[in-house]
């Protein structure tokens, strides 16, 4: 009986090898009789399988683009086409393409006519904003008044100076416009009480100024190459400071120096630190 059940089992596995195969598939091959001891087969590979694409990176947002006004895109546009029309007209500068780019600027001309138009009424009603308020007047009778302040101003700073600074006066005997300068160097020290000290590089006399010094070599070292040179000097410390080359007047005189001796100036050259000895 035995015999005749494994003879049914092999015909039948012959005959429907699938009928004969449908058995669990999670079923060891050992246990079915069948496949026999000696069977081999493959591991069942995982049935939910892990995704082989690498996971989806979520890109941050764009940040939006600031959206410009209207108007600056306005004037963009406007700008843009008038240095094309411009262009074209250089380019091929007939009637009709000139024509174009002169009523384009006059458009253009005229809005810039009304904004200062409107600046202007904005500056008369901010006295913080109108520039005829700050600085020198325009106005003849305001400006009379600034330069009579002014004038003071400089006269005490310049009587100042006088206590520990003098004027370097380089000239020459042969030179006229050095001669020329000398009177009105002699009125600003009058004037002012600021002492000139005269300087001959060639060894020459000066009407005026009977002692004036002969160059000890501070004229190389300061680079005097034109006469008349004025410097502005702090013996003591070795600051010196040009004034100016040629004749210059009085209120020019005073006006530079002035200002060289600002406060809110750039700092002096120094004559290397050591203080200035004229023989």
């Amino acid at each position: 009986m035995k015999h005749t059940l494994l003879i049914c089992a092999l015909l039948l596995a012959v005959l429907c090898p699938t009928a004969a195969r449908a058995q669990t598939p999670a079923s060891p091959y050992w246990s079915d009789a069948w496949r026999g001891w000696h069977f081999y087969e493959d591991p069942e590979s995982d049935a939910q399988e892990r995704p082989t694409g690498s996971p989806k990176t979520t890109s941050p947002a764009a940040k939006p683009t600031p959206v410009k006004p209207l108007e600056i895109l306005e004037f963009e546009r406007l700008q843009k086409t008038l240095e094309e029309t411009r262009n074209i007209a250089i380019m091929r500068p007939t009637e009709a393409n000139v024509r174009r780019y002169m009523e384009l600027e006059s458009r253009v001309v005229a809005r810039a006519s009304t904004f200062a138009d409107v600046a202007q009424r904005v500056a008369w009603a901010t006295p913080e904003l109108d520039p005829t308020l700050q600085g020198r007047p325009v106005n003849a009778k305001a400006l009379e008044v600034f330069e009579q302040q002014q004038m003071s101003q400089r006269t005490e700073s310049i009587g100042m100076l006088g206590r520990d600074h003098v004027l370097f006066f380089f000239f020459r005997g042969d030179c006229p416009y050095c001669h020329a300068f000398a009177p009105t160097l002699g009125a600003f020290e009058a004037r002012y009480g600021i002492k000139v000290v005269a300087i001959s590089i060639d060894g020459g006399a000066m009407p005026g100024f009977p002692d004036a010094r002969r160059d000890n070599g501070i004229a190389t070292t300061l680079k005097v190459s034109q006469v008349p040179a004025v410097y502005l000097a702090q013996p003591f410390t070795g600051k010196i400071m040009p004034i100016g080359f040629g004749v210059l007047s009085e209120s020019q005189l005073l006006e530079r120096i002035a200002i060289v001796s600002a406060p809110t100036s750039e700092p002096w050259p120094s004559n290397a630190g050591q203080p200035v000895i004229l023989q």
